[in-house]
């Protein structure tokens, strides 16, 4: 169970004012190119949709998109050319990042847009994959977004607490989700089987499915609110490929947060080629388990931490790591932070030290950017 714890020259015509001093065409330009150089290749591509209908005079023409909009160079001048107001040029790029659902660069261009006149916006730091070299190969989550909340609250204070930074957590990553709370083990079984049921009954695209399970819980199971235990390895197969095909080549992801059994870690004190198939079969085939990501909150056979009063030690990193750094990293970096703080911060359960790392495990194939 867990353990408690230069100028722009527009015509007067056009009604529009020059470019304050503070801001030249080249800087103008500058950060515009170094805001598209954070979107992937598929946002790059819709941005150029969206900018054809952001409604904002004059309007970038779709011959102009396409004989000046191909690189990002062009596109960066092509917004500076007709939006040479920073405030403008502003609102333009709030407009599509908002439909881009890049939260991580809106917050620069909107405190832009309020004060435009006293500078330009601060150097953005660079997603993750702008660190690899080539393009990379992304899901598309362009489709709903679809999550599952379970909570048991029973004999777990600070769950509530859990609950509110894990719903505002999926808000702010465009999930709809469906809310599971001191449930037994029936009607566990039952909510989550209809939530995987409408996934796949919808007529809507699904992009990406989340399922968040916290509760009390030993190896391979969490427990109901009157003791009874589910298998995780039954609820991850719910998902699987057989069984829900609006999922395939889709990420499912899974946040656990329960215990994995009663092992204590108190810490240890420092000095300061392709394979060849025979399958000739012309029909294209999955395994039955694919694009998953798991995280758990702490390691095989260990007890998870929780604090009475600001909920559990994974979900509250979780909320204050993704403050810092919005959604600009891929899930596997963005845990990969989480854990860095869970890692450094110094626990004590009865007074004695206690040390915790969550553990991921993925069989994801392309790159998860909520």
């Amino acid at each position: 169970m867990e353990r408690g714890l230069e100028s722009c020259g527009r015509p007067e015509s056009n009604g529009l004012r020059a470019l304050p001093i503070a801001w030249t065409v080249k800087e103008l330009w500058s950060r515009v190119l170094e805001t598209l150089n954070l979107l992937s290749p598929q946002e790059l591509s819709n941005f150029r949709i969206l900018l054809k209908s952001v409604d904002e005079e004059t309007r970038v023409t779709p011959w102009r998109l396409e004989l000046e909009g191909k690189s990002k160079e062009g596109l960066a001048r092509l917004l500076v050319q007709h939006y040479c107001e920073p405030a403008a040029a502003s609102r333009v790029l709030i407009k599509v990042l908002q439909q881009l659902r890049r939260a991580d660069l809106l917050q620069r261009w909107q405190d832009a847009a309020a004060t435009y006149d006293q500078g330009i916006p601060r150097k953005i730091l660079k997603r993750s994959y702008d660190c690899v070299d080539g393009e990379l190969d992304c899901y598309d989550l362009r489709g709903k977004r679809k999550a599952f909340v379970m909570c048991v609250e029973k004999n777990r204070p600070g769950a509530h607490r859990d609950i509110h930074l894990m719903e505002e957590w999926l808000g702010q990553c465009q999930f709809e989700h469906t809310q599971c709370i001191n449930p037994n083990k029936m009607e566990l079984i039952k909510k989550i089987r209809s939530f995987r049921d409408g996934l796949n009954e919808s007529k809507d695209d699904v992009g990406c499915c989340l399922v968040t399970l916290m509760s009390h819980g030993e190896k391979g199971s969490i427990k109901m609110e009157d003791g009874e235990k589910v298998s995780l390895e039954d609820i991850f197969e719910m998902f699987n490929n057989k069984n829900c095909p609006a999922l395939q080549e889709k990420p499912k992801i899974f946040i656990i947060q329960a215990c994995r059994g009663e092992k204590r870690d108190c810490g240890v004190e420092t000095d300061d080629a392709p394979m060849e198939s025979d399958d000739i079969s012309e029909k294209r085939r999955l395994p039955t388990f694919s694009d998953y990501f798991i995280i758990y909150p702490t390691q095989a056979d260990h007890v998870a931490l929780r604090h009475p009063r600001t909920g559990s030690v994974m979900i509250e990193a979780m909320s204050e790591v993704f403050k810092q750094h919005g959604n600009k990293w891929h899930i596997a970096d963005f845990f990969t932070k989480v854990n860095n703080r869970v890692v450094h911060t110094e626990f004590h359960l009865h007074e004695e030290p206690i040390k915790v790392s969550l553990v991921m495990e993925s069989t994801l194939t392309k790159f998860v950017y909520f």
